[in-house]
């Protein structure tokens, strides 16, 4: 569904809208240009670190990259790397870990600097913590983008203005973190699986 977005699918019917234009009517490079994409499986280039930050946005300083290193929660595997930025990342990224890849990724994503992100399920590779950091960074390095997430975890996304649940591929509810709680069986469903009971007790307050 979020794949319709950048039309790496494309819509056979309804239209999908951005900033209110049919994505059908604009060229793919415009379209790919308003948006910093993460999939579900980061995918870096063989180069180094700074060539993969820089794909999309080749005239990004270096100030800027180290910031959205830092958002990503990456800094800190990078400077442990004698090369820094100019460490090399091999064929595959087979020298980087899963959680690495994905750090990585997302940060190429902010550096495009675009007026849209979407992660696709892009924090799964992260542990919680990592995760929560990340998310409150993203908030305050993009806070005038918009920001679509498709996630597993409810922790990733119960912040979000809106969420919508779906189930075999149809929309069973669409909300806040409390009002599904609330109204939409399936969501509680989940959210009692991942969620203690103060955690739930609270979002239904």
């Amino acid at each position: 569904m979020i794949n319709l977005i950048p039309r790496l699918f494309e819509v056979t019917n309804g239209e999908v809208l951005v900033n209110g234009v049919n994505v059908k009517e604009v060229t793919l490079e415009n379209l790919h240009n308003q948006i910093g994409y993460v999939p579900q499986k980061g995918s870096l280039l063989s180069g180094t670190i700074e060539t993969n930050l820089k794909y999309g946005n080749e005239k990004a300083k270096e100030e800027f990259l180290h910031k959205c290193a830092e958002v990503a929660q990456a800094t800190e595997f990078i400077e442990s790397k004698e090369e820094k930025y100019q460490a090399p990342i091999s064929q595959g990224a087979k020298n980087v870990s899963g959680g690495q890849k994905q750090r990585l990724s997302i940060a190429r994503a902010l550096v495009k600097n675009a007026p849209i992100y979407i992660f696709d399920d892009s924090f799964s590779a992260l542990d919680f913590k990592t995760d929560r950091k990340l998310r409150a960074a993203l908030k305050e390095h993009i806070a005038n983008a918009t920001l679509l997430i498709v996630a597993q975890r409810v922790s990733t996304i119960m912040n979000a203005e809106q969420i919508i649940v779906l189930e075999e591929g149809k929309i069973v509810g669409k909300g806040t973190h409390q009002e599904l709680l609330k109204n939409c069986p399936t969501y509680y469903e989940i959210a009692s699986t991942q969620l203690s009971e103060e955690e739930l007790k609270n979002g239904t307050e």
